[in-house]
């Protein structure tokens, strides 16, 4: 019998000491979205796009690298983007893949408010996670890590 999916919701919050117009960008511009979302140490990237408006799509394919503990195998991350106000707010609804099967879906509402150093930005996960998933705990360290990688873009552009 196969596991029962996991439902999961958890939030993660960063102030940034930029206004929330660049944290927007950065959030929307697919350049600067490839920096902070798509690239990293422990896989290559071999496709990703996105669209920063309502009806958006978002697409990422990357290939695990050696070094992680499952070199050659690819995730796949699909969404569309819901809901978008500038410099306030985007949600998203997406899927992700591990070597072609849905291990998860997501709703993702990350909010921008001005905050006396910058701008506070306020992510809540609502997930669901099937067999062969990462898991809740897993997903909330990577929107942490995702989250600091934007905060180290924010400061290099």
């Amino acid at each position: 019998m196969a596991e029962p999916s996991i439902q999961s919701t958890f939030v993660v919050e960063r102030t940034y000491p930029v206004s929330p117009k660049r944290v927007f960008e950065a959030l929307t511009d697919a350049a600067l979205k490839r920096r902070w979302f798509a690239e990293g140490l422990g896989h290559d990237v071999e496709h990703f796009e996105t669209e920063g408006v309502r009806g958006g799509k978002e697409r990422l394919r990357y290939r695990l690298n050696e070094k992680t503990p499952f070199p050659g195998m690819v995730i796949e991350h699909e969404g569309r983007i819901l809901d978008v106000l500038p410099d306030e707010r985007i949600v998203t609804a997406a899927v992700m893949a591990f070597q072609g099967k849905c291990i998860s879906a997501a709703l993702v509402t990350i909010e921008l408010t001005p905050a006396e150093d910058g701008t506070t930005l306020l992510c809540t996960h609502h997930g669901a996670f099937f067999e062969g998933a990462d898991g809740p705990q897993m997903r909330e360290m990577g929107w942490q890590k995702l989250f600091d990688r934007l905060g180290e873009t924010l400061t290099e552009v």
